[in-house]
């Protein structure tokens, strides 16, 4: 197989870490970063390397002076816990009010303007990754993300005002590699995208929920822990199980 051929089979981003004519710095600042050059290497490393772990209330109040300048957009009162990591923070808005607990990833690598967008009131929990690969998240206000959540687009990701969603859950909006061909490996196939994902107003996803790619959750609807949802639900549905299965109607 030729070179040319094997490098189009290769996923984007893959492509772009493994490019020998790009050097270790531009692949770091194309990665972290997002934008090349010295200056913005040095603001980085300040923001994310010196700010964002620092202890106690000094570290807390360096990072509230420090980090909304490397965003795209903060709000007003915005909690920053300590140990974040942003990559292409200036893709990133941040509502008022909100909270932003230890560990969190916000990841919005990619080429849109505004990769991930989180509203006012929303709490990210502990360790909890949002991650953007060439697509979009975007959070309503006064959602909750519990701790250790993984939040992955590579198309849309949208979760709407007041979604409450439990510990331990896994969303992705893309992620689905064809496999028709036997002669290279699944994972230099091309991406299969089925629309993304979308949870309405309202909605309560139980811990350890996992939601795959084409699934809309229609607003006010319940998900039980630990369901596998493969398929979209109307809003006001109940519905457990793997894949989950309307159990009942709220009304």
């Amino acid at each position: 197989m030729s070179g040319d051929s094997g490098e189009r089979e290769r996923t984007e981003f893959h492509a772009r870490l493994t490019d020998e004519t790009t050097s270790a710095f531009a692949k770091y600042c194309d990665t972290a970063v997002g934008k090349r050059g010295i200056a913005s290497l040095i603001g980085y490393e300040l923001a994310f390397g010196l700010a964002s772990p620092a202890p106690g209330a000094l570290g807390y109040l360096i990072r509230k002076k420090v980090l909304p300048r490397m965003l795209g957009r903060a709000g007003r009162g915005i909690i920053f816990g300590r140990d974040l990591v942003f990559r292409h923070p200036h893709r990133i808005t941040i509502g008022d009010g909100t909270i932003l607990d230890d560990h969190c990833v916000l990841d919005a690598k990619g080429d849109c303007e505004v990769g991930i967008s989180l509203g006012s009131g929303v709490m990210i929990g502990r360790g909890t990754s949002l991650s953007c690969k060439g697509g979009t998240i975007e959070v309503g206000d006064n959602t909750n993300i519990s701790g250790n959540c993984m939040l992955i687009s590579e198309s849309k990701l949208v979760l709407g005002k007041n979604v409450l969603i439990a510990g331990m859950c896994y969303l992705i909006a893309g992620g689905n590699h064809s496999f028709e061909r036997t002669d290279i490996p699944v994972v230099r196939q091309p991406m299969e995208h089925r629309g993304g994902i979308v949870i309405e107003d309202n909605c309560w996803l139980g811990a350890n929920v996992t939601v795959i790619d084409g699934v809309t959750i229609g607003r006010d609807s319940i998900i039980g822990a630990g369901s596998v949802v493969t398929k979209s639900i109307p809003k006001f549905a109940i519905a457990v199980g793997v894949p989950a299965r309307i159990l009942k109607m709220r009304r």
